[in-house]
């Protein structure tokens, strides 16, 4: 007896708005079955209590994932004073209690502390591995989690409002890793005081911002119009192409006859192949191929040749 096929091909990439109180993989679980996509990955992880932009790869979409999950992102996130938890967010219990309520000139004297390249420490509730454990598992075993500084980045650090003495909203840049949680607990710090995050949206992640985002329902609707339309299975209007997600790494269009060669893993030279104005294929690490109006693979040049690193099935 033949397996039951689960899923259909579906290829490209989803912006969703995750709502408050959804996790990332059943919101990517909900994704695939609007589309009843047989694969798809998300690219990078937002917290239950967090919304905003999550980006959903469907099919092929997902050998894309890792230049998502890689790039910067960007979060408007609301720090309230007074009160630190062992989450450092609303999820948590109290840990400790201040008085202390920072002002408008004390925030913006130390921001500049908080931008560039920073040593931060995770939250102890947090999905990095501590001998083979995760962090948030053994914190709820009530065992003591230590974990070291990392290196992040954060390019850009703003105050967008103070709404009461006891709140303040700011807009981060950040790279890969960084969490807000431990940015806010630490500006607390920084202020002679205590917090945690009350509010936390994704504005960005790489190339996909809350522009592009729809909610679950607005996704459901769109497809049954879409499927009503067409009297067929949904393809997918709210469906981004592939190659969305490269949108930073140069791109070359080769013949039908390389195509071919790339799409069977094999490589192909660079003679003849005219890069695009200001690009230059030796000083690129990864360059998209295009042929035949589709995308063929992510290859690696190196020493006049331009290697397969993935190949696409589009």
């Amino acid at each position: 007896m033949s397996r039951k096929r689960k899923g259909a091909a579906v290829n490209g990439w989803v912006v969703l708005d995750k709502p408050f109180g959804l996790g990332s993989t059943p919101a990517l679980a909900r994704v695939r079955r609007l589309f009843d996509a047989a694969k798809g990955g998300h690219g990078g992880t937002l917290d239950p209590l967090a919304t905003g932009v999550l980006p959903i790869a469907l099919g092929e979409a997902t050998k894309t994932l890792p230049f998502v999950i890689d790039s910067d992102k960007e979060y408007l996130f609301t720090v309230c004073w007074g009160m630190a938890t062992n989450t450092d967010d609303l999820e948590g219990v109290e840990a400790a209690r201040s008085d202390v309520r920072p002002d408008r000139a004390a925030i913006l004297g130390v921001l500049p502390r908080f931008t560039g390249n920073l040593l931060q420490v995770p939250p102890i509730y947090s999905a990095i591995r501590v001998a083979g454990e995760r962090a948030y598992d053994l914190a709820r075993a009530g065992e003591e989690v230590v974990l070291p500084p990392r290196p992040v980045v954060v390019h850009s650090l703003v105050l967008e409002d103070m709404p009461d003495a006891d709140h303040a909203v700011f807009r981060v840049a950040c790279g890969k890793g960084t969490y807000v949680r431990s940015l806010a607990r630490d500006l607390a710090l920084a202020l002679g005081t205590v917090g945690h995050v009350a509010v936390l949206r994704r504005t960005r992640a790489g190339p996909f911002d809350e522009k592009m985002a729809q909610t679950l329902e607005e996704l459901a609707i769109s497809l049954a119009s879409e499927a009503a339309l067409l009297d067929s299975p949904p393809l997918g209007g709210s469906l981004l192409p592939v190659e969305t997600a490269l949108a930073d790494i140069p791109a070359l269009a080769v013949t039908e006859e390389d195509a071919a060669l790339l799409k069977r893993g094999q490589q192909i030279r660079t003679t003849g192949i005219v890069p695009h104005p200001g690009y230059e294929t030796a000083n690129a690490p990864v360059v998209q191929i295009h042929g035949g109006g589709r995308l063929i693979a992510l290859v690696r040049p190196e020493a006049g040749w331009l290697w397969p690193v993935r190949v696409f099935n589009l």
